[in-house]
């Protein structure tokens, strides 16, 4: 459903198909999609048809299929963080370590081309941040691997832990455990914007029946107000006896696991010693990884948190062609009105070593031409 919905707000079919067959599957699914309704609203509605198997994948297995295949780093690690996110939970209900996690519902055919699917397909709308309302659960009985479960599943449950949620509105599993974290590895707020300028609507459209529309709603639109306000969970501790060269290998999983930002600042400690104050900012209520990944990859004893509220521009971010190929834009509108704009560095660094030019003249080039298609549209 949330491919549909996806497909259905601009996503084409024939790219999404092209892009999965890059995975070396062919032969394991078929992609069924087509229009319908649900009652009376019309979307797109994607089968994944799997061959019987009772192949089991674990998380190794499945890294190494998407780390095999020919995407951009960005999708690669945007798929991966999303199984991570279902093993995780899986691993946490069944009370085991993640490499030792077996089990059907990650390893299957149809999570595979629902996870790297969603990672092709956020990738071409380049949204600047999600947001998701309450999430529905739904009510009843679930089969699975495991038997017969509650809705909503154990998985499902521990993914969306301290998120807004309903229950009992449709008769049947309303949100699986693969859509719960496809929703924790994408949303940055689990709230609704206040003053929401929408663009673009899609459904995606699911098969059960009941008094409701079976269906998935994404929107694409502008926030209204140019200052936006959220919270974040701040973590921070002091390192003075860890080499520099671990910081690195650090501050890559940090952003992994869902950092909004992470910095170092140089303090002078008690008896005069030299050391580190890391930093680490992320969404509320999902510090428990990332304190486990501090504790784990350096060599404090524990940690500091705290809440911090922040205000923030909103951005807009656009891919324009240049002479050298194309770069993403980030837009940002001040408090007055104007805008200012800046250059993807990753998309510059890109383009500077494909053409085996400098950074600096590539950021030159590109740099005008942006400006001048930018003067021209205004």
């Amino acid at each position: 459903m949330n491919l549909g919905a996806l497909i259905d707000l601009g996503v084409p079919p024939d790219y999404l198909r092209a892009e999965l067959s890059r995975l070396g599957m062919d032969r394991e699914f078929e992609l069924s999609i087509a229009r319908a309704k649900s009652k009376g609203i019309a979307g797109t509605l994607v089968r994944v048809t799997c061959e019987s198997s009772d192949k089991v994948r674990n998380l190794h297995h499945i890294k190494e299929i998407i780390n095999n295949s020919p995407y951009s780093d960005r999708i690669k690690s945007s798929a991966i963080r999303t199984f991570e996110l279902l093993a995780e939970a899986e691993a946490t209900v069944h009370d085991t370590d993640i490499s030792n996690v077996h089990f059907h519902e990650v390893g299957a055919v149809d999570a595979i081309v629902d996870i790297v699917g969603s990672a092709i397909a956020m990738e071409y709308l380049q949204p600047s941040e999600v947001y998701c309302g309450p999430v529905e659960l739904g009510s009843g009985t679930a089969d699975s691997e495991h038997g017969t479960l509650p809705v909503p599943a154990p998985a499902t449950l521990q993914l969306l832990l301290n998120k807004p949620t309903t229950r009992g509105n449709v008769p049947f599993e309303a949100t699986t455990p693969t859509g719960a974290a496809i929703l924790c590895n994408y949303v940055d707020s689990f709230e609704i914007p206040a003053s929401f300028n929408t663009t673009r609507v899609g459904y995606g459209l699911g098969e059960k029946t009941s008094s409701r529309p079976n269906a998935v709603r994404v929107t694409i639109g502008e926030l209204r107000e140019s200052i936006k306000r959220s919270e974040n969970m701040e973590i921070e501790c002091n390192v003075d006896d860890m080499n520099p060269e671990a910081y690195e290998y650090l501050i890559d999983q940090l952003f992994t696991l869902g950092a909004v930002d992470v910095f170092l600042t140089p303090i002078i400690m008690k008896k005069s010693r030299p050391a580190n104050k890391l930093t680490v900012l992320v969404p509320s209520n999902s510090e428990g990884k990332i304190v486990r990944e501090i504790l784990r990859s350096t060599t404090t004893s524990g940690v500091r948190m705290h809440t911090v509220r922040k205000q923030i521009l909103s951005r807009e971010v656009q891919s324009i062609s240049t002479s050298l190929g194309k770069v993403r834009v980030k837009t940002v509108q001040l408090p007055e009105g104007a805008t200012r704009w800046k250059l993807e560095h990753d998309d510059v660094l890109y383009i500077a070593k494909e053409n085996e030019l400098s950074y600096l003249e590539v950021k030159r080039i590109i740099e005008r031409e942006v400006n001048d298609k930018i003067s021209n549209d205004e």
